[in-house]
């Protein structure tokens, strides 16, 4: 089928995410990808595009790593599917040693076996990951003498998810605000990532839990990097203060690693930065290598044997998905790649040259603000109007004539591409992004 063809049926009977529809169907000429290959994306015009975001930041290691296909495939001749309610199979199984194996404190003497992340619960994806946790630790405290503890701590400019669960411990208003009658109660505190925030949010994160400590599930917290924010980055030393302020009053730490896991940040996951081990870990995108959606939410041995006993003491959550074969399979050989290509190791060599590079945009380039990078992460902003702002679609129409895919959110234009670039691919991206934001500055 041609590509006017294809746009034609797209825009008579595709919903896009994330997209004003009516704008789109009258102006929009959409990249129709046909192929991707490492960091490439290959359209039906012949073109071909740096991904600069990793496809919505799923493809760590590229599109198509010929050893996840080989694993997809594998897996595909002997088992595609089984549901896993109270049958098992061996990828589900493997792969949960292996994820409690790399867990935060798993090979710390210092952390008692009733803190560790023992225990892992498939799902589907993010969302769903989050929601999970959510749903453990108001049960577990229902369940475990402490009825009353309901409520969740949560961060402005926080997003964890499109679920209604999710939403409600989020703190991105343009995502929000339009379902507020439907959400629950939680407590907001600023952002650390804030000008001079992060006093200011640890005294209302110890506020909020000294007012009301029989009142409070859990703290759930993107670590370091809040990425659908705009990409605002703060110190691992909150994270590590809060665990502590949630020790204090014994109450849960949620970590949202969503985004943040799996090496993005340098360490396999952000609260390693802070030598924090959280009682709840969420895990997706990365976690399957942009093959598959999967997701992992991984509890402490402490909540888990808070669901032991009879029956209505069960955790009555699950998707028809969760923990199929081919997304173990795919993340047990994730886990793989890691180890065996050093994808930390490469992620914390490549990271000076991502920072560097957005702090010297910032200081020659007009209108640039707030550079920052962790990692492989690197934003900055392009003057105001937060997410509804048009400055950084100007980069991306720009990017997009150099050959980058560049989705910026509003006013912030940013980097997050597979953690194993080649060097001269990132030197590309790294230019690209700079002349593509000299060449709106300039406008």
């Amino acid at each position: 089928m041609d590509r006017a063809t294809l746009v034609g049926l797209d825009k008579q009977h595709v919903w896009h995410p994330y997209t004003a529809m009516e704008q789109y169907i009258a102006k929009t000429d959409p990249l129709v990808i046909v192929r991707a290959e490492g960091v490439w994306l290959h359209d039906a015009d012949g073109q071909r595009y740096l991904d600069a975001n990793g496809s919505w930041w799923v493809s760590t290691l590229g599109h198509r790593h010929p050893r996840l296909v080989h694993a997809l495939t594998e897996q595909l001749g002997s088992l595609a599917h089984v549901s896993l309610a109270g049958i098992t199979h061996g990828p589900a199984a493997r792969l949960g040693e292996e994820l409690t194996a790399i867990a935060p404190g798993a090979d710390r003497a210092d952390v008692p076996a009733g803190q560790k992340l023992s225990r892992v619960f498939y799902s589907d994806n993010g969302s769903t990951a989050v929601e999970v946790a959510i749903k453990m630790a108001a049960q577990y405290w229902a369940q475990n003498g402490r009825p009353r503890r309901t409520r969740f701590i949560t961060l402005t400019g926080a997003f964890h998810g499109e679920t209604l669960g999710a939403t409600s411990v989020g703190g991105v208003h343009e995502f929000r605000d339009v379902f507020g009658p439907l959400l629950f109660d939680v407590v907001h505190v600023p952002s650390p990532a804030e000008p001079d925030g992060h006093a200011r949010a640890l005294a209302q994160v110890k506020a909020a839990l000294a007012r009301d400590p029989d009142g409070i599930a859990g703290v759930i917290l993107e670590p370091v990097i809040q990425g659908a924010a705009g990409m605002w980055m703060s110190s691992p030393d909150f994270v590590r203060e809060v665990r502590e302020a949630t020790r204090a009053v014994d109450t849960f730490l949620i970590a949202d690693e969503v985004f943040t896991g799996m090496g993005r940040t340098g360490a396999r996951f952000a609260v390693d930065l802070a030598g924090v081990v959280p009682d709840l870990l969420c895990l997706a995108k990365a976690l399957s290598g942009g093959l598959l959606p999967f997701a992992a939410t991984l509890a402490s041995e402490r909540i888990f044997q808070g669901f032991l006993g009879a029956k209505d003491r069960a955790l009555y959550y699950g998707h028809s998905y969760c923990g199929n074969p081919l997304g173990a399979a795919v993340a047990r050989e994730v886990l793989a790649v890691y180890r065996d290509e050093d994808v930390l190791g490469q992620v914390q060599r490549k990271a000076p040259r991502v920072k560097a590079a957005f702090e010297r945009m910032a200081a020659t380039l007009p209108g640039l603000v707030r550079p920052r990078a962790v990692g492989m992460v690197g934003a900055v902003d392009l003057g105001g109007g937060g997410y509804f702002a048009d400055s950084g679609w100007r980069v991306y129409e720009a990017a997009r004539r150099r050959g980058l895919y560049l989705r910026p959110m509003g006013n912030t234009v940013y980097i997050a591409p597979a953690l194993n670039i080649p060097d001269a691919d990132l030197d590309l991206l790294l230019a690209g992004v700079e002349d593509s934001l000299r060449e709106v500055a300039a406008g």
